[in-house]
This record gives C-alpha cells, sequence and structure tokens, in this order.
C-alpha cells in the first residue's frame, strides 16, 4: 500500500484532505486515512490524547504494578515517553508492513516479550489509542471526524494488535468499545501503584513547563482527568473554574485551527518533546528504542 507523501500540492481548502478521506475506503486504506487525520489534520490533538490515553492505562492496577516493578517510569520517565510516542509514530508514518513499520514492531514485541503481560491488559491499552484520540476530538477538534477516519483508526489499530499478538480483537468497532468501558468499570481502582506511576507522570507533564508554571500545569494536569482516573490515581480534582477555563481555551484553539491552510507536511513523527533522541530520525532506528537501550543513543 503507497501512503500519501509530503507534497507541496495539498488538496485544495480546509477540506481539501477531509474530501480525500471521503474518497477512500476505511478498511481497506486505514493507513492512509490514518495518517491523513493524525499526521495533517490533527496532530497535536493527537499528541495530546494518547498521552492523555496512556495516562489512563496507569489506573489499571496490573499495568502500573509492572511499570513501577520495572523501575522505568521513576528512572527515565522523559525515555519511556519517547520510546512509545516515536514508535507509535514510526508505524503511522510508514506503515505497519513497511521495514522501519515492522522493525518498530519487532521492538515493541522485544519489550513486552520480557514480561508476562495478560492478554486482556495488552487489548485494553489498544484500545485507548483507538478511542481516546476520537473522543478528544469529538469534543476538540477543529471539525467532526467523518465515519471513515474513525473506522479507519479501529482497523489500524486492530491490525498492530495483530502484529504484535495480541488475541480475541473483535472485528467490530462497537464491540471493542463496550470492551473498553466494561473493562475500566472493573478494573479502575485506586492502589498505590496507581498513585506513584500518576505522580511520576504528572511530573513529566510539568517538567515540560518552566518551573514557577508547574503548580498551575499540575492543577492543568487534574483538570483533564475525569472522575474514575482521578479516583483510581487518588488525585485531587481540579477547581471546577480550572476545568472550564482549560475546555474553553481548547475550544477556543479549535476555532483559530479551522481558519488556517491546509498542512502540507506531516507532523506524525515531528514531536519537539523528544528530549532522549535529538535529531530523530536521523541517525536512528526503531531498533534503537526502547526500555533495554537504557544510553538514548543510538548502535554503530
Amino acid at each position: 500500500m503507497l501512503l500519501v507523501k509530503d507534497t507541496d500540492s495539498a488538496p485544495r481548502g480546509r477540506r481539501g484532505w477531509l474530501r480525500r478521506i471521503e474518497q477512500l475506503d476505511p478498511e481497506a486504506d486505514c493507513q492512509e486515512i490514518h495518517r491523513i487525520t493524525a499526521g495533517y489534520e490533527f496532530p497535536w490533538d493527537y499528541q495530546r490524547s494518547l498521552e492523555l490515553a496512556l495516562f489512563r492505562t496507569y489506573c489499571v492496577p496490573t499495568i502500573s504494578g509492572l511499570l513501577r516493578e520495572t523501575g522505568e517510569f521513576e528512572k527515565r520517565p522523559q525515555k519511556r515517553y519517547d520510546d512509545t510516542a516515536l514508535l507509535m509514530a514510526e508505524l503511522l508514518e510508514h506503515g505497519y508492513d513497511s521495514p522501519r513499520g515492522r522493525e518498530s514492531l519487532r521492538t515493541v514485541n522485544r519489550m513486552h516479550g520480557k514480561y508476562d503481560i495478560d492478554n486482556a491488559d495488552m487489548l485494553y491499552v489498544l484500545c485507548t489509542f483507538i478511542y481516546d484520540p476520537l473522543d478528544w476530538i469529538d469534543r476538540y477538534g477543529w471539525r467532526p471526524l467523518h465515519p471513515h477516519e474513525r473506522l479507519a483508526c479501529f482497523h489500524f489499530y486492530r491490525q498492530v494488535g495483530i502484529r504484535m499478538g495480541i488475541r480475541e480483537i473483535p472485528e467490530d468497532f462497537q464491540v471493542l468499545h463496550r470492551f473498553k468501558m466494561d473493562f475500566e468499570r472493573e478494573h479502575f481502582h485506586y492502589t498505590d501503584d496507581n498513585h506513584a506511576i500518576g505522580v511520576y507522570t504528572r511530573d513529566l507533564f510539568c517538567a515540560w513547563f518552566p518551573r514557577p508554571l508547574r503548580p498551575a500545569v499540575k492543577v492543568g494536569v487534574n483538570a483533564m482527568l475525569d472522575p474514575m482516573m482521578l479516583s483510581a490515581f487518588g488525585f485531587r480534582a481540579a477547581p471546577a473554574w480550572v476545568t472550564s477555563v482549560g475546555q474553553g481555551a481548547l475550544r477556543g484553539r479549535a476555532r483559530l485551527v479551522r481558519r488556517l491552510p491546509p498542512r502540507r507536511r506531516s507532523k506524525a513523527a515531528r514531536d519537539p518533546r523528544n528530549r532522549t533522541y535529538p535529531g530523530y530520525p536521523v541517525g536512528y532506528r526503531p531498533g534503537d528504542l526502547g526500555a533495554d537501550r537504557d544510553s538514548g543513543c543510538p548502535r554503530r
């Protein structure tokens, strides 16, 4: 499958990419559609929503317990974040069956293969990559998602999950969504491991800002978490006015973005917050990433 490439002749008009999406099949062309959605139309929204999606998975005690046991979040939270973000970006930018995509999946499977991870936990994490960004864009996106985009996201990550060896992935969008909702109701509850991993992650987000702003960022992060997450982490809810201001700012941003011209270059693999691998992908391969590559430097 040929994926859309960066071009100086992007579709005309703010709805140009959407017109292209309408012409594609959400299953057969899921990689191309999802790259347009996440790389051209909503790159900022996808980065923020996937940050919260990963945060959500730490509300599951078996997941947070394993992460705390490895010590990765305590010792190298930025590297753990960068590894995950870049490996997912490789799949999105190049496709899961491309040479770099296959290498990325081997890296993911290499890291996961060192631990005894329950299949249901793996399936749940996959769910968050599908549904959390869709929910975010429904609330804060500059335009509504097309049904093709929703289904393409599902089919894209379903194929990723199959290549990761995740079993019993439903073939239906709604069935998998019900699994996610039921899983959260059953498994989200407070543990000390949840709290510790939640604090490490929130501190990481705060570290991206100047020190005087970090107390406000901490409250802002809490404002983005739903009641189930706050309870599972043992975090204090933000004041209602903070939540309202934050949501208003995000909706204001959407109105501004709506007026911008269509993006001509994909931003899927261009994250300025990548601090572990400066210059990536220049001089690096997907196989250089991962928790067992402690130096953050490429192999020669």
